[in-house]
């Protein structure tokens, strides 16, 4: 177990998974990840969320580390995603006496999910309601689709702790030395990036709390600078850019396209664009290009034509755009085909379905390799992203 210090009344027992290559069987994580889970040494001694099947018989360990012998008082299920809540059922059989604590939907999901006797277990809250556990108060708060429509966050007012849900998470296992933002940022955009308006409802219940400390379900525990991960949040959010600078995607099948994409970034950067970002779709992390496209105030798409289309991994990038969100941006487009150039005319059917997306007027279009009228026209788009 990580030797996590929250308080002498919150212990930290969740467990680190260096061994998983895909979180959710889509995003690589080269550090890993944590499962998140804790207790509260009180009266009624509660165990904040169980961990992923994965990490079920470390994760057991720890709690009898910690619990012993003693009696536990509740479970409460902040999100039922499996990554969570798959040991619900092995827990309540280990410990016959606890109560599930969770809210309406909460148990629905339970219920689809395992066959134990539930009915017998659940308490049930709402908004707003309270739980006392002696010294300790928990209060609760609904957060749904941030990032499913059962989640919930809990406030504990003694020690004036936010426990989280996937809220603040970030993929990286709890000792892996990197930046905080970098994964925390990819892990909000890919998993929770759909629902900013949700995340800013909970930001507003969340301003009126008194927070001291933020108790994620993944990634480290939050102890100071709060305002500054809560700060990137708002931002995130509202899809406002986090940083003025251009994403320059591309799409390449032969690298002519890349050839083209690379001029692109030159020239962006002579005229005086303060951050250049150049991605290759066909082997980048998609998570980490769209990663960048939210980070970012303005994005070019080039993309090679392809069977009448534009090149899967463009079309890809495009969708996940979508399916998160991407919202207020201005957005260049380069396309190149040999006999008959599609790649703009579909990436920007995909764009235009999206909210607050600014198209340059300036599109360019090569025909196999790029020539002087390319370079002039892409003269052109940079002056128009960048005016």
């Amino acid at each position: 177990m990580k030797d996590v210090m929250i308080s002498e009344s919150v212990i930290y027992v969740g467990v680190d998974d260096k061994t998983i290559d895909l979180f959710e069987s889509q995003y690589p994580v080269p550090n890993g990840v944590s499962y998140n889970s804790y207790v509260i040494l009180d009266d009624k001694l509660t165990v904040m969320d169980t961990v992923d099947a994965r990490a079920t018989d470390e994760w057991f360990a720890n709690l009898e580390k910690v619990i012993g012998d003693k009696d536990v008082s509740y479970l409460v299920v902040s999100h039922m995603e499996p990554d969570h809540a798959a040991n619900i059922q092995k827990f309540v059989q280990k410990y016959p006496s606890a109560k599930i604590v969770g809210n309406a939907k909460t148990f629905t999901m339970m219920q689809q999910f395992f066959d134990f006797d539930i009915e017998s277990r659940k308490v049930v809250v709402k908004e707003g309601d309270s739980l006392s556990l002696g010294q300790h108060t928990l209060t609760f708060y609904m957060a749904p689709m941030v990032h499913w429509p059962e989640v919930m966050v809990t406030y504990e007012s003694f020690e004036k702790i936010l426990f989280s849900a996937d809220g603040f998470g970030k993929f990286g296992a709890l000792d892996a030395e990197e930046d905080w933002a970098c994964e925390a940022r990819r892990y909000y955009f890919n998993i929770v990036g759909k629902y900013g308006v949700q995340v800013q409802a909970l930001l507003k219940k969340a301003a009126a709390l008194e927070i001291a400390m933020i108790c994620p379900l993944h990634g480290p525990i939050l102890k100071e600078n709060l305002g500054y991960y809560i700060g990137k949040y708002d931002v995130w959010s509202k899809y406002e850019p986090e940083d003025e600078g251009v994403l320059v995607a591309y799409a390449s099948i032969h690298g002519n396209t890349a050839k083209a994409a690379e001029k692109m970034k030159e020239m962006l950067e002579a005229k005086g664009a303060a951050k250049v970002v150049l991605t290759d779709l066909a082997r980048c992390d998609v998570a980490e290009a769209v990663e960048d496209a939210f980070r970012y105030s303005k994005l070019v798409v080039a993309a090679a034509s392809y069977d009448a289309g534009v090149f899967p991994p463009m079309e890809e990038f495009l969708m996940h755009l979508k399916s998160k969100n991407f919202q207020k941006r201005k957005v260049g487009v380069i396309e190149n085909g040999t006999w008959a150039p599609s790649a703009a005319k579909c990436m920007k059917a995909i764009l235009e379905t999206m909210k607050n997306v600014t198209i340059c007027d300036t599109t360019v279009t090569i025909k196999s390799v790029m020539k002087s009228d390319n370079v002039e026209a892409m003269e052109a788009l940079a002056d128009e992203l960048l005016a």
